[in-house]
């Protein structure tokens, strides 16, 4: 995976950082007052990887630490009284990570052994030596660098904090409205759909008992009142408990053919291409368009005939549900919340919804729907 442009721009400082020190440390130990010897290209070898190892500080804070120390103390051996500024904007990278004990036991050592890098470089008088190495390296610069380092990290801590907490408000408030619709669902729809569904069960029922033939759209409405019910059940469920109610999808669409037939409708289903694993939400998002789409040819279109065909392809998903209604090429589709339902659904996942009618007559309601397979 690429990275991304945070990531890019955050590697570009880094490296930039890593040039300019490398840089002013060269011209330092090039300025400085000192006799030639045979160590001076490992001097300068020494001055140049401290400071480009700097680019790999976000990724590498300790190593990156480890590296500068050991290249400080290795160009005060070699003669080069250069400060350890790469050394310090270790240290602060270091902290910010969180590795301060490692960071204080690591200045310790160097702050020991400048010293004796001193007294190796070929002075003799200890206090000189003890001189030039709080020169390269002062301690307040080390608790300056630490305590920068400190203070963004606690920042930062502070800031992820705080959106954990905001996401957790979020969800929180969230789960409260998901348990406030479900209340008002249930107060406003449950009774009336409970009614009408004991209402048209014993009006089968008389009818039955009778030996009358019961009417077609007496069944249609009984069949329509249950699933109703059962929806609405299971809409409350997956308020009450996000996600744990079963999705419908692909396997009951032919239920949906069928409750079309009942009520007169001559509709007809086509399932082609090989059927893969499909994430849930498009499994949701098929059977939805299917619904909407044959109930709006059922109630508006004046239809005598409606088609669904689902085709399964390798990447893509395609619903399409066509119907010989009134609809004419210069019909303009009426934006009621089903089509305006089904278009946010196909849109979130990614798709193309097409609802208008067809050139012969009729109306067509076709979606793409992508189907990533790594999800």
């Amino acid at each position: 995976m690429k990275p991304g442009v945070p990531v890019v721009r955050a590697r570009v400082a880094d490296g930039s950082i890593a040039a300019g020190v490398a840089a002013a440390l060269l011209v330092t130990g090039a300025s400085g007052q000192r006799s030639a010897t045979d160590l001076d290209v490992l001097g300068y070898a020494l001055l140049a990887a401290g400071g480009l190892a700097l680019a790999a500080r976000r990724r590498a804070p300790v190593a990156v630490l480890a590296v500068t120390g050991l290249c400080a103390v290795g160009y005060q051996a070699a003669g080069f009284d250069v400060p350890a500024v790469a050394y310090l904007f270790a240290v602060y990278a270091a902290v910010r990570a969180g590795h301060r004990t490692v960071t204080v036991t690591a200045s310790v050592a160097v702050l020991a052994l400048l010293p004796l890098a001193a007294l190796a470089s070929g002075m003799h008088d200890t206090g000189e030596a003890f001189a030039r190495a709080r020169g390269a390296l002062e301690i307040a610069w080390l608790v300056a660098a630490g305590a920068a380092g400190e203070a963004l990290r606690q920042a930062e801590r502070r800031a992820d904090e705080a959106e954990r907490t905001r996401e957790e408000t979020a969800r929180r408030r969230a789960d409260e409205e998901r348990l406030r619709i479900a209340r008002e669902l249930h107060d406003s729809l449950t009774h009336q759909i409970s009614v009408v569904k004991v209402q048209a069960e014993v009006a089968v029922h008389v009818a039955r008992r009778r030996g009358e033939e019961v009417p077609q759209a007496l069944l249609a409405i009984q069949g329509a009142v249950r699933e109703a019910a059962r929806e609405l059940r299971a809409t409350l469920e997956a308020l009450r408990d996000d996600d744990t109610a079963p999705p419908r999808g692909l396997d009951d669409v032919p239920e949906l053919v069928e409750r079309a037939r009942a009520i007169g409708l001559d509709a007809t289903l086509t399932i082609e291409g090989e059927r893969h694993d499909v994430p849930d939400a498009v499994h949701r998002t098929v059977y939805r368009i299917v619904q909407e789409s044959l109930t709006n040819t059922a109630r508006h279109a004046d239809a005598a005939t409606a088609s669904v065909r689902i085709d399964c392809r390798p990447d893509t998903l395609v619903v399409s549900v066509d119907d010989d209604g009134r609809a004419t090429p210069d019909t303009v589709p009426a934006p009621g919340l089903g089509l305006l339902g089904m278009r946010e659904r196909v849109t979130a996942l990614g798709g193309r919804l097409c609802a208008k009618p067809r050139r012969e007559g009729g109306f067509t309601v076709r979606a793409e729907l992508p189907v990533d397979r790594t999800a």
